[in-house]
């Protein structure tokens, strides 16, 4: 399902979001959306409403008031629902302009481009805008990519419309023309039937002599099918999931029930509910059950000797543990034997499974690291650089931080917003997701509840993590396992909606 979404205050409506059928509540705000990123936005209102109530509406099209500003109108906004099409291939074009309008008084122009897709009831959305070139009026673009269902929504004949725009810092953009095309026109690539007239309809009525406003030349077009993440667990990608668990002093001692490892007979610490709760998701899609468990700064017996990439089970030959339920039993046997101690070095282990990665990048196998720890961690260079050594391999890192110390350091591994680096490097990928327990503490003290919301956030970004590596090294998925396989690959089959609709979650809140 896809929402159409235009506001009465400006041409420049946000462009489409894809929005699974759901009856939660929609909150849409709308700040002025301005091309230059760097530009501040302008709240211009907000709505509340079901999606229900647009697909119910008359043509499936709702015309709803905005308001969140006091004792001002802020105009309204309307909807139109169309179901999207299966299509599921993504286009990468570039386009170039030549001796386009000059609209600046003091300069030439800042031109960008914004597509259009038609919809069924005759109306445009906007499905795309380019980035603005500065002070040209021969700009050439860069490429950019987006789905074939966004651009036409599969239909190849679809009328495609651009606007050609002159950018202005007030938001006060200039028209300069416009131009129609379709998908299965582009998809001729760079040719004589790709180099479009950009139109101005009131210059055309009011010249003579008026010829156009320039041209916008097609200079490539590639398509690709956009491969999902349940397409490479049907194909037999195995995820594999190890567990490491942070074993130093400053968690207290795991026989006073303040420690953050205390083994109570009555419910489960910190530690264990995260390791339930993801695992139990994760090992779905792990055909053979058996997970690497390690712990990390501990004393080991009989010397002693501090160790940062232990087995939880004491069999240095063969760290596995079968199911969660076996990695629980070795994480409390383990608090019984070994000695807490320090520091906390998170680098040792990453480098442990990333060797195991490495020997794994054709696509059938992708790694899951979960780190369970309390507090501030003691390499941190060490750290930054083995996750950029290991964001070119097949593996990704969730870190679950107990207990109530600050994690600003895990923010910081987390690449949302900047990516890691590392001695002038950046990691090629974003692969860690850090998240504190504390904000999944029910104090209603519903458990399972919170642990399933846990789950969700800390296993949200693995689908695209995945899908990223696989683009990287140009990995398509290999065929689907046949449903007559076996019972191992047929349970990651069925139960394959799990992560992936925990990644689509992410999209539904506008």
């Amino acid at each position: 399902m896809q929402v159409n979404g235009g506001t009465t205050l400006t041409p420049e409506a946000p462009t489409s979001p894809n929005i699974p059928l759901t009856s939660h509540p929609l909150c849409l705000s709308f700040p002025h959306r301005l091309p230059n990123p760097d530009e501040q936005k302008d709240f211009l209102g907000q709505m509340f409403c079901t999606l229900g109530e647009i697909i119910g509406s008359t043509g499936s099209r709702l015309e709803k008031t905005l308001s969140g500003i006091p004792g001002k109108k802020c105009g309204c906004i309307v909807f139109s629902a169309e179901e999207l099409s299966n299509c599921r291939d993504i286009a990468t074009m570039q386009l170039c302009a030549n001796k386009l309008d000059k609209k600046d008084f003091f300069g030439k122009s800042d031109p960008f481009l914004v597509f259009y897709r038609s919809n069924e009831d005759g109306t445009f959305t906007i499905c795309h805008k380019t980035e603005v070139i500065k002070n040209n009026l021969n700009p050439v673009w860069q490429s950019f990519t987006l789905p074939v269902r966004a651009l036409c929504n599969g239909d190849y004949d679809r009328t495609v419309k651009v606007d050609v725009f002159d950018w202005d810092r007030d938001g006060s953009h200039d028209f300069i023309g416009e131009f129609t095309t379709s998908y299965r026109e582009l998809s001729r690539g760079q040719s004589q039937f790709n180099v479009y007239e950009v139109l101005n309809p009131k210059k055309k009525g009011k010249k003579k002599k008026y010829v156009n406003s320039g041209t916008v030349t097609l200079l490539s077009f590639k398509v690709e099918s956009e491969y999902t993440f349940v397409d490479f667990i049907r194909g037999g990608t195995q995820l594999n999931f190890t567990v490491a668990i942070d074993f130093t002093a400053s968690n207290g001692n795991p026989s006073q029930p303040t420690s953050l490892h205390y083994m109570s007979p009555y419910q489960m610490n910190a530690y264990a509910m995260a390791l339930k709760a993801v695992g139990d998701i994760i090992q779905d899609y792990d055909s053979d059950k058996l997970f690497p468990a390690y712990g990390f700064g501990a004393k080991l017996p009989p010397d002693g000797k501090i160790s940062h990439a232990f087995p939880l089970n004491s069999n240095m030959d063969d760290p596995n543990c079968v199911a969660i339920e076996g990695v629980l039993e070795a994480y409390f046997q383990s608090l019984r034997s070994v000695q807490l101690y320090g520091p906390t070095n998170f680098a040792p282990v990453i480098n442990q499974v990333a060797r195991c990665a490495a020997d794994m990048t054709d696509g059938s196998q992708y790694f899951v690291l979960l780190m369970i720890t309390d507090g501030v961690i003691s390499d941190m260079d060490q750290t930054k650089e083995a996750v950029v050594n290991a964001a070119g391999l097949p593996m990704s890192i969730i870190i679950v931080g107990v207990g109530p110390a600050e994690f600003d350091a895990m923010e910081e591994l987390d690449g949302d917003e900047v990516r890691v680096s590392s001695r002038g490097r950046s990691a090629e990928r974003d692969i860690v997701q850090f998240v504190p327990f504390r904000d999944y503490i029910d104090r209603s003290g519903n458990q399972v509840l919170s642990m399933a919301r846990l789950a969700k956030d800390v296993l949200a970004e693995i689908p695209d993590q995945l899908l990223s590596f696989m683009r990287s090294r140009a990995i398509e998925p290999r065929p689907a396992v046949p449903a007559s396989g076996s019972q191992s690959h047929s349970t990651a089959t069925t139960t394959s909606t799990s992560i992936s609709s925990i990644a689509k979650g992410r999209n539904t809140h506008a």
